[in-house]
């Protein structure tokens, strides 16, 4: 009981569950000018982010053509009942419902070809005027195999651009059928937009993908349906469309220009793009990475979507040799359909914390860096329901939707290799740190990079960095009021010293109020040397148990694992409820510029294969990983030296 009470009382200091986010007496003179008038209630004439909500920017629905046509009749509607936490009945006939709801979303269809495959579930006037469209939608009417090889046949036709020309002049912009589509999902996105309660944001996704290599990026919007509706989404299908991000910015720039409104972009996690999502020389379609490219890519991209069902996006391996915990959810075949197979020297640019890197030296090349961006998790689901709790996981697509057999469907096959369906990840969710629930709050938080990515828990965390922080900051109960007072938050630039040697941060976490405990903070320290040579770093900041971090800074004893594989569960005798720390650089350089974030870590935990096998009775192949300690990664803070 007492440790119960232990945790109830530390979810109401942190969670952003709860309105009582900061409690305590924190000193008054750590809040002068966070109050004007300096109110003895510590919830009186705040001015700074007070709650975390949850959410994600990457949901698809029955209006993109892949979900489509792999069986997915879920639309809009639906996607937002159920995140706002109501129980629908999913595409394969199963009642489904969010364990929590979620506090905000983005539904993010692929712009080319939207609706096109309602039209051929539904049989529209338009899709049964073509032979081709007729012969596809009898296909769906049959299911099962039918309907698998018309979907086959329909994305060869795509792909090899020989389309019926009346289906590609319906389904893309500037139609009748497609700007209707576009004005019912901003009209649909208005009506579910509940300032202060629920917030839908308008977004799409761009779907570049040249030569299966995946670089695609999700497009969010500020604005309501009035600005959004002066405009159609970017395609990438000629000749209205095109695969370069650079005719994106355009758009976004358009965007801006002709309505008055806000937007941003962020890119898909780039482990299935062979190395071209984070380019440092040139791109993929011959291009180079100069002084435009870096400049237009830092200011319409704040963002990195570092997990998501498609693997974690964080780091490899073969770039991190020293990171015990670098190989999560890895996924290192080849690009999006494994027409080429992945090679060593492709990974340094599909991965956050090389990428983090790399963005030091190209601002010492071109003044900016292009890779300033700030964590973002997401699902990626295929089905119209955003998923990501192992134990309540739909998969990425309806044809992998809960079954005995779902984990011998593999996610992509071809002759050179295959990603198998245990690897699909139950991953991700974004906590957002915002002053109220609302689109320009939300959408704010993501332009300013106060925004993290989890891998489905919703563990509260903050992360500030500073000169001056002290241990009794963390003892006041309420740290999130220095934090910002002596400090800037996740996604900030260091301040200015005024003669301190080296910087310190102050992270403080909760485990998610029904989740698992945490075994241990880490800082992730990147660096630029006077030699232009780039270096990565790790230090363990906090532990939990009575395990000691060495003099180097790091915690070899492992947490334990408490995972029943016969009942699908785990106890909480291991790990913290709660985790702080106050950590100073011992390693600083003042001359060399850096970035700083933090990785929150929990205990071991079943991964979705083991609730399959123990409610489906599924049969799982051996080797297959079961267990997996879930994660957060915060948005990092940089260094920059006095110029």
């Amino acid at each position: 009981m007492k440790k119960m009470v232990t945790l109830i009382c530390a979810v109401l200091i942190l969670s952003g569950m709860s309105q009582a986010q900061d409690i305590g007496s924190p000193d008054m003179k750590n809040i002068k000018g966070l109050y004007p008038g300096e109110t003895y209630s510590p919830y009186a004439k705040r001015n700074f982010p007070s709650n975390v909500y949850w959410g994600e920017t990457h949901l698809h629905t029955s209006v993109s053509l892949d979900a489509g046509l792999f069986g997915n009749i879920l639309g809009h509607e639906d996607a937002y009942r159920l995140v706002r936490g109501e129980e629908i009945t999913s595409s394969t006939g199963l009642p489904v419902k969010l364990g929590r709801p979620l506090d905000w979303v983005v539904i993010t269809d692929h712009s080319d070809l939207m609706g096109l495959a309602v039209g051929i579930q539904k049989g529209s006037p338009n899709v049964l005027a073509e032979p081709l469209g007729k012969k596809w939608h009898e296909a769906f009417e049959k299911g099962g195999e039918h309907a698998g090889k018309a979907a086959f046949e329909l994305i060869q036709n795509f792909a090899q651009g020989t389309l019926p020309e009346s289906m590609l002049n319906d389904y893309s912009p500037g139609s009748k059928v497609y700007n209707n589509l576009w004005q019912d999902i901003i009209n649909t996105a208005d009506k579910y937009n509940e300032p202060g309660k629920f917030t839908a944001l308008i977004g799409y996704e761009w779907t570049s993908v040249p030569k299966g290599f995946n670089l695609h990026r999700n497009v969010i919007l500020r604005d309501d349906k009035t600005r959004a509706g002066q405009v159609v989404p970017m395609v990438t299908l000629p000749p209205l469309g095109s695969t370069d991000p650079l005719e994106l910015y355009k758009w976004l720039e358009m965007y801006e220009e002709k309505t008055g409104g806000q937007a941003l972009a962020l890119a898909h996690n780039g482990n299935l793009s062979n190395g071209w999502i984070f380019p440092v020389d040139k791109t993929y379609a011959g291009g180079v990475v100069d002084k435009n490219y870096v400049e237009q890519r830092a200011k319409w991209e704040p963002l990195y979507e570092v997990t998501q069902i498609k693997g974690d996006g964080e780091t490899h391996p073969y770039l991190s040799p020293d990171d015990e915990f670098a190989d999560y959810e890895t996924w290192d075949v080849g690009n999006l359909d494994i027409s080429e197979l992945k090679k060593p020297e492709m990974l340094s640019g599909e991965y956050a914390r090389e990428a983090l890197k790399n963005g030091l030296m190209l601002e010492t090349k071109f003044g900016t860096n292009p890779y300033k961006f700030g964590m973002v998790g997401a699902t990626d689901s295929h089905t119209s329901l955003s998923t990501a709790e192992e134990d309540n996981f739909f998969g990425k697509s309806v044809s992998v939707e809960p079954s005995k057999h779902r984990v011998e469907h593999p996610f992509v096959k071809s002759e050179l290799g295959e990603i198998s369906g245990d690897m699909i990840a139950a991953s991700g969710y974004q906590g957002v740190w915002a002053a109220e629930n609302t689109r320009e709050a939300i959408f704010d938080a993501m332009e300013r990079k106060e925004t993290y990515a989890t891998t489905g828990p919703r563990i509260p965390v903050r992360f500030f960095g500073g000169w001056e922080f002290t241990d009794d900051d963390l003892r006041s109960r309420a740290p999130a009021f220095v934090g910002y007072e002596k400090g800037v938050p996740m996604g900030g630039d260091l301040r200015k010293s005024s003669g301190v040697k080296a910087p310190n941060f102050m992270v403080y976490a909760l485990r998610d109020p029904v989740g698992a405990n945490l075994d241990r903070i880490q800082i992730i320290k990147g660096w630029e040397d006077d030699n232009g040579k780039l270096h990565e770093r790790i230090y363990d900041v906090a532990v939990s148990g009575d395990r000691k971090i060495d003099k180097k800074g790091r915690c070899h004893t492992p947490v334990g694992n408490t995972v029943d594989l016969e009942s699908a569960s785990w106890k909480n005798t291991i790990g913290s409820s709660e985790l702080m720390a106050v950590w100073t650089d011992p390693d600083f350089d003042a001359n060399e510029k850096a970035f700083y974030y933090a990785r929150v870590i929990e205990i071991p935990t079943p991964r979705w294969l083991v609730y399959d096998k123990v409610r489906l009775g599924a049969h799982l192949p051996e080797g297959v990983e079961l267990i997996g300690q879930e994660r957060a990664y915060t948005s990092p803070i940089w260094y920059n030296p006095p110029k």
